[in-house]
Order: structure tokens, then C-alpha cells, then sequence
């Protein structure tokens, strides 16, 4: 991770989703306080770079939960 040069706002969120495991967009920007846009910017960059996943949410279809992805527990197949 310290080789990819990320924005402040793409470390804030990789930061939040480290350390509060999945959370929607609209928790990331109530957590953030960053802008829905600025948000929705960084979950883009993090995802462009590996560095998160996006999950089905069961508790509503509506919203995508962004998890972390921890490179020591990826599988190489």
C-alpha cells in the first residue's frame, strides 16, 4: 500500500473501512464527513486499486457494502 500514492479522502475511507469492516457509501460519508461525490471518488480509486471489495448488502439490496481487502489473506490461485 505505501507504493500507491492515494489522496487524503481515499485514505480517510481505506482508513474507516481498516478499521469498522463494511459500511455502505452513506456510512462512509457520515463517518467521513466528506462530500457524497468526494466519497464516491475514493471508494472508486480504492477499488481501482485492489485495495477493496464491494459486497452485496442482505440487509438492504439497495445499498453496496465496501469492505477492506487485507492483502495477507487473499488467496493466490
Amino acid at each position: 500500500m505505501d507504493d500507491i500514492n492515494l489522496p487524503p479522502s481515499s485514505q480517510k475511507i481505506l482508513h474507516l473501512l481498516e478499521n469498522g469492516g463494511a459500511l455502505t457509501h452513506k456510512e462512509l460519508v457520515h463517518l467521513s464527513s466528506l462530500a457524497p461525490r468526494t466519497v464516491r471518488y475514493a471508494l472508486k480509486r480504492l477499488k481501482d486499486n485492489d485495495m477493496i471489495v464491494e459486497k452485496f448488502n442482505f440487509r438492504d439490496a439497495r445499498q453496496i457494502l465496501y469492505e477492506y481487502k487485507d492483502p495477507q489473506t487473499v488467496s493466490t490461485r
